[in-house]
């Protein structure tokens, strides 16, 4: 038979860290891929519509980007009323057009022609204001306009 030796002066081996490195790196890679970044910060509540004929846009690149809708709860001291969102601050229908001729110089000039508005409305916003946003575009010939929707059936835009 044989005998069993006690082991109580021994120690644990160190770990080895040479693995470390990969790790960390593949959790890099993991939260890059994995994360959206949000082009802008919505200070408005943005529940979008239903429609049923959807189309994906191809080019991110050339849109330009107009909310509109009742300010979410974090910035209730601005009022109830429907407003205006450009970039990351409110803004009045006067400053669409200076937002717009903004956008298109910072584009070059051959791309201009294919930059495309897009009206982001919540579904409890009045059509008076999305009319006058309308009107400000129309001024300055930018008449490509889409308007971002959910894909569903547009009954759906009836529930509460």
């Amino acid at each position: 038979m044989s005998k069993f030796k006690n082991k109580k002066g021994t120690q644990l081996p160190e770990i080895s860290t040479a693995s470390l490195p990969d790790i960390v790196f593949m959790l890099l890679f993991f939260f890059m891929v994995a994360t959206k970044m949000r082009k802008d910060t919505l200070m408005i509540k943005n529940e979008l519509p239903y429609a049923d004929q959807v189309e994906k846009l191809d080019n991110k690149s050339l849109i330009m980007n107009i909310y509109a809708g009742k300010p979410s709860s974090r910035y209730k001291n601005v009022g109830t009323e429907a407003r205006i969102q450009l970039n990351d601050k409110f803004a009045e229908i006067k400053d669409i057009k200076a937002f717009i001729l903004a956008e298109r110089a910072s584009k070059p000039d051959e791309l201009v022609p294919f930059l495309i508005t897009s009206l982001k409305v919540d579904k409890d916003t009045n059509m008076g204001l999305v009319g006058d946003i309308k009107k400000e575009l129309r001024e300055i010939q930018a008449l490509k306009i889409n308007y971002t929707t959910r894909k569903g059936m547009a009954t759906d835009n009836l529930r509460p």
